[in-house]
């Protein structure tokens, strides 16, 4: 089992529930993704368009996204020097593509984590975001990519809106292990 995908809208709880999988076991941790554009957030890796030029070129990135006027991606090296440490990568995605280009070949558990558009809201303003339309936004896109792409390639869907971050990841961490269970299993 390579990874977990969390999916899903903006203030979901990706970040949130990442530190609460991280407590629950060291292993999971998350995969910074690069970061060309403005330098903001503290879980990405900033970098520059050159960079990712070269990297493209190389043909090293496994996804790159664009939003809110930057791009994000995600270097095949990176997961691969965590998982080899012995290292759970934790991937937050946003798109159904995107996510299916990165688990293509590979075990992850994926999982989305949804929210209403009026919890969106309220949690982009409560955390004192400067782009809530931008979040809004976001927002829209990822059901419309839910209801163009399907949600079949999601494994765990969870509600944050009915579970604290500590119980989403509890079922996280327990989804994770059973399916690396039956991976290894299938694997004999």
């Amino acid at each position: 089992m390579t990874g977990i995908v969390l999916y899903g809208p903006p203030a979901s709880g990706k970040t949130t529930i990442t530190t609460a999988l991280t407590a629950i076991d060291r292993r999971f941790t998350l995969l910074r993704k690069l970061k060309a554009g403005n330098r903001r957030g503290s879980e990405y890796e900033f970098t520059t368009p050159a960079h990712l030029a070269e990297l493209r070129t190389a043909g090293r990135l496994v996804a790159e996204t664009h939003r809110y006027g930057n791009t994000y991606a995600i270097d095949r090296h990176q997961i691969a020097a965590l998982t080899d440490s012995g290292k759970v990568p934790v991937v937050h995605m946003g798109n159904i593509p995107d996510t299916r280009r990165l688990i293509d070949g590979g075990a992850w558990l994926t999982v989305l984590l949804w929210i209403s558009r009026e919890e969106c809201e309220r949690r982009s303003i409560s955390r004192g975001d400067p782009d809530t339309a931008g979040r809004l936004h976001a927002w829209d896109e990822t059901l419309a990519d839910l209801n163009t792409h399907g949600h079949e390639a999601l494994n765990l869907h969870i509600s944050t809106e009915d579970v604290t971050p500590d119980e989403a990841a509890e079922q996280i961490s327990k989804a994770y292990q059973e399916a690396r269970a039956m991976n290894l299993t299938q694997e004999l």
